[in-house]
């Protein structure tokens, strides 16, 4: 079985797309970073290590600490899909952070962001 591209490109390559999405809206990069620490259980240290390393998608998250439980709280379509539906397990990973992201974006307070 062929891997998605997407599973294979380095996060410190899509990384600096999440940051220039936030701050294009006036939002952060720390509130980025808390969003991505939120959902992986990553540490600033380890994210930072994790970008400083290249890692891929698949291992950014395989690596990460602890998928935030809250996660089936993440409901709504991006990239054309319900992510709630997503079977892949990684695409389904990925795209809670992209909607996760789009929503601060979008203006949703960071409370309600990380289901609080």
């Amino acid at each position: 079985m062929v891997k998605h591209r997407l599973f294979t490109t380095p996060f410190s390559s899509v990384y600096p797309h999440y940051i220039y999405k936030a701050e294009s809206k006036g939002y952060t990069k720390e509130e980025v970073d808390t969003i991505i620490k939120w959902l992986t259980g990553y540490s600033q240290k380890g994210l930072q290590h994790q970008l400083d390393a290249r890692t891929d998608f698949e291992t950014f998250f395989e690596e990460a600490p602890e998928i935030n439980p809250n996660v089936v709280k993440i409901t709504g379509v991006i990239c054309g899909q319900r992510v709630e539906d997503i079977e892949d397990e990684l695409m389904q990973k990925i795209r809670y952070l992209d909607k996760l992201v789009d929503e601060l974006a979008r203006g949703k307070p960071i409370e309600k962001i990380l289901r609080r």
